[in-house]
């Protein structure tokens, strides 16, 4: 039987759900770190449709055991065709950009996503408005982001800018992702197959991109490639993208996407103690913004009879 979750999102993040979104942010600032790994022994968009694969499968296997539905016949296998394309172009750009950008700097400009969330359930979500204080909530986060890494490091290379540039184009994929998926697919199928449809349908995009992009797509198959492959695929790709789709389907997405401030200042710490990447002393100016940006926009405000 096909378990749909409510169509009432709640309008906080209760404790749980902070803990948890906490969690996923640790989780996913490693991975541009592992990404960085993985470059070295194979080509970034292979790798990232490999991850799809490997994500994909658990995903099966998972339908398998609990007996969930895996495709649909109706509409819902269209807006899930939708959410592949962008979430496969998203992680073309990431996986690509990674080889001329650092993981810290990378991070920073993949989280301009939640400005693209806030903005469009604005204007195409209904119940999801943007209110003052979420907008100083993001003004502040967007600053601590901003300061965090201020300024180029010392050994920046001119290509820095085509990664960069990549990097914002994977926000803005990201972030039309989670828009779509709330207004189409949330309360209506679970979110195991919101999760299955995004990557089943990113493998071809992301292996066509491959074959035009990369004339090698192994170079070296070693311990810290293979390791940062499995943490890519089953750690982040399946198991913590299949909890972050059960809170789409539950919570606003505005304040789930203002919580994912906190992925930037893990990416960057991630960077400078496991790639030596150049460390910053505004860490400690921007890292208070962040929070008090995150603490803004979750802010509940008690509503008038």
């Amino acid at each position: 039987m096909q378990i749909v979750p409510s169509p009432a999102d709640k309008d906080y993040l209760d404790f749980r759900a902070g803990i948890v979104i906490v969690i996923l942010t640790i989780l996913w600032g490693f991975n541009y770190t592992a990404i960085k790994y993985s470059n070295e022994g194979i080509s970034p968009v292979f790798a990232s449709a490999l991850r799809s694969c490997i994500a994909c499968l658990c995903g099966l296997i998972y339908c398998m055991v609990n007996k969930q539905k895996i495709f649909h016949t109706d509409r819902m296998l269209f807006h899930g065709f939708v959410v592949g394309l962008l979430f496969g172009l998203e992680f073309a750009c990431i996986y690509f950009g990674l080889l001329y950008t650092d993981s810290a700097r990378s991070v920073i400009f993949v989280y301009l996503s939640p400005f693209v969330v806030a903005a469009g359930a604005h204007f195409f979500l209904k119940g999801d408005r943007l209110t003052f204080l979420k907008t100083i909530g993001l003004i502040f986060a967007f600053l601590g982001v901003v300061i965090v890494f201020y300024g180029k490091p010392t050994t920046a290379k001119p290509t820095m800018l085509i990664g960069d540039i990549l990097q914002i184009m994977a926000a803005f994929f990201w972030g039309a992702t989670t828009l779509y998926i709330k207004k189409y697919m949330a309360g209506k199928i679970h979110p195991i197959n919101t999760f299955l449809y995004q990557l089943f349908f990113s493998i071809p995009i992301l292996l066509v991109i491959s074959l035009i992009l990369e004339p090698q797509w192994i170079k070296t198959i070693t311990f810290s490639v293979a390791a940062s492959l499995f943490y890519q695929s089953v750690i982040v790709a399946f198991a913590s993208f299949f909890v972050w789709f059960k809170l789409i389907h539950e919570y606003s997405v505005s304040r789930l996407s203002a919580f994912t401030f906190f992925t930037p200042i893990f990416g960057v710490l991630f960077g400078v103690l496991f790639l030596g990447e150049e460390f910053t002393s505004s860490m400690m100016v921007g890292l208070p913004l962040v929070c008090v940006g995150i603490i803004l926009v979750n802010w509940r405000t008690k509503k008038t009879p």
